[in-house]
């Protein structure tokens, strides 16, 4: 069961349009709000989501943490620091890993963008979950902070990856030799093999750059037209 998102009283309705969109990234739409500072629904938050339109939508509004909470068997309280309660500190990664083992639904709870979760509303939660951070600057943002938790619940969840893009099968052999011994020729007529007792080792340092990439048979046939041009604009001059 996917957790809940639990913004603790928010307050710029852009921060809980980013928070959706990093939600609705890592396949959570879930979102219940506890007294957002300018309302709700708050005409800020739907351009900020790009396009996360459902978990907006079907946000909840409480107005208190107890009352967000209610059906929730885990609740678990992002902070950088205990606030003098004492709970068990995990990682965002271990608590995903909970929160997958367990049947009960379980809910996150992300403080105000000015100050986080006061001591009251961790109080309210069993498990603190805090990341490894600079501890001269440890100041995260609303959907930092939502895009953190998110992404290691992701890792377990099985979504889908981005859509592969198929690449050009290689160029068949014969192709190859073609554009190789082009250039060859090219290069013997302008006497680039000098001196001859250079000439294989040359030829073969040729041979490896020219098969290494794997070339397909589009970028052979371009490489090819670029000899060919150079080839014209030497006779031209010539002329």
């Amino acid at each position: 069961m996917n957790p809940v998102i639990v913004l603790v009283r928010p307050q710029l309705g852009e921060n809980i349009g980013k928070a959706a969109r990093a939600m609705l990234n890592f396949g959570l739409t879930e979102m219940r709000l506890v007294a957002p500072r300018d309302g709700w629904p708050n005409p800020s938050a739907g351009p900020a989501a790009s396009g996360a339109d459902v978990v907006l939508e079907n946000a909840q509004v409480f107005d208190s943490v107890a009352e967000a909470v209610a059906d929730c068997g885990h609740v678990y309280a992002t902070t950088v620091r205990k606030r003098g309660v004492t709970k068990p500190v995990v990682t965002p990664e271990t608590a995903a890993g909970e929160i997958r083992g367990v049947p009960e639904r379980s809910a996150i709870l992300f403080g105000p963008e000015r100050s986080g979760l006061e001591t009251d509303d961790v109080a309210l939660a069993r498990t603190i979950i805090t990341v490894p951070i600079n501890p001269e600057f440890g100041s995260l943002n609303l959907a930092q902070a939502v895009i953190l938790v998110a992404y290691e619940w992701s890792k377990g969840a099985e979504l889908a990856s981005p859509p592969a893009t198929d690449l050009d099968p290689p160029a068949p052999q014969e192709e190859l030799e073609g554009m190789i011994g082009q250039l060859d020729a090219m290069l013997e007529q302008l006497g680039y093999y000098f001196p001859p007792h250079r000439v294989p080792v040359n030829r073969r340092t040729l041979r490896s750059l020219l098969t290494k990439p794997g070339w397909t048979s589009q970028e052979v046939r371009t490489l090819r037209g670029v000899f060919s041009a150079l080839g014209g604009k030497k006779a031209h001059r010539k002329v």
